[in-house]
């Protein structure tokens, strides 16, 4: 028990050790960056909510913000998992088709493989955590880079989805079952419900475990991380087989949603997600972020698509506004980097 002890101190520790100065200020300088980052999302959002307001007809409609809700639920629950990923100094990009696969999944599962609602939702689950667990494997036991290993994982399960379904949607029965997760809890719709629960866990894993101060320490200097007795191979299977779980889950509910499944849903939707993620404020270098922030830009990212949808603007013009925007946050993402390198060298 003690040397539990010792080593959970340890791994506090060296969490914190890559913001840290002589004088404390490094965390100290972090933080006030991270609450400045959040005000200036939520100050975005409170401008983009005025001008949408006044400007895009329906924008402030109760069917909409429930609208809303269902498509920030799309992209969140995958967010949170592609957080701790990138704060652990890695990334996942397999994240669209892995929603996509999962959707046809529990439709074969569930209609021409015969095992029952529950059945294929569970068995869509496991192999979610099976594919996830599998990439990270490979990062952790061959050092292949996680870009290179989602990207392949990325491939086989777009592939795998429209060879399974010949590119055409496959039914979900007309059930209690899909009828509830497809619809809504007291008129919030089920997907939300679920990212905001989901959002609750994450944020209490990274702040208050020890598994949560490891995914930091992991991120912010490895090495170090090694030395203080964590296990950084095993983190990283664990983030990745979260993330593989988290997008069946969103694939599940899209599905329900749908009423089918459709190895082409979810097309892009990784870049969404790590916009959501970066414009939050998460270091793409590892090391510092936070599922607030996360939950700020998941809103941001989703009321800019809905205000560009509503506004009449061109489908192919809205990927370039996309575009645009995840290249600016990259921007201050590195910007930001280099500042808290500068401060550690003080």
């Amino acid at each position: 028990m003690s040397n539990s002890s010792h080593q959970t101190g340890q791994v506090s520790g060296t969490a914190t050790s890559p913001t840290t100065s002589p004088t404390g200020a490094g965390p100290a300088r972090s933080q006030r960056t991270r609450r400045l980052n959040e005000i200036g999302l939520l100050a975005a959002i409170a401008l983009l909510y005025i001008v949408l307001g006044s400007t895009a007809s329906g924008f402030l409609s109760v069917d909409n913000q429930l609208g809303l809700l269902r498509e920030a639920a799309t992209i969140g629950i995958a967010a949170w998992g592609v957080t701790l990923v990138i704060i652990a100094g890695e990334i996942d990009i397999s994240i669209g088709p892995a929603v996509a696969f999962s959707s046809v999944l529990v439709a074969k599962g569930v209609g021409a493989w015969g095992l029952g609602t529950w059945g294929g939702i569970l068995a869509t689950l496991a192999m979610g955590i099976a594919w996830g667990a599998l990439a990270g494997w490979l990062v952790a036991r061959f050092t292949v880079p996680s870009f290179i290993a989602t990207l392949g994982l990325w491939s086989v399960l777009g592939g795998l989805g429209l060879y399974m379904t010949d590119a055409l949607p496959v039914a979900l029965p007309d059930n209690a079952t899909f009828r509830m997760l497809g619809g809504s809890i007291l008129g919030i719709p089920t997907s939300a419900v679920v990212m905001l629960v989901l959002f609750a866990i994450f944020a209490y894993v990274a702040r208050y475990t020890a598994y949560g101060r490891s995914v930091y320490a992991t991120g912010g200097n490895v090495a170090a991380a090694r030395l203080a007795g964590i296990d950084t191979g095993r983190i990283k299977v664990i983030l990745f087989a979260t993330t593989g779980l988290l997008a069946a889950i969103t694939g599940v509910l899209l599905a329900a949603r749908l009423g089918s499944g459709n190895g082409g849903a979810a097309s892009g939707l990784e870049f969404d997600v790590i916009a959501a993620v970066v414009i939050g404020g998460t270091l793409l270098s590892g090391g510092r972020g936070s599922l607030v922030g996360t939950l700020l830009g998941v809103a941001f990212i989703t009321v800019i698509a809905n205000g560009l949808v509503l506004l009449g603007v061109d489908s192919f013009f809205q990927n370039v506004v996309r575009g645009v925007i995840i290249v600016g946050a990259v921007l201050v993402n590195v910007a930001i980097s280099k500042r808290d390198r500068a401060v550690r060298q003080v």
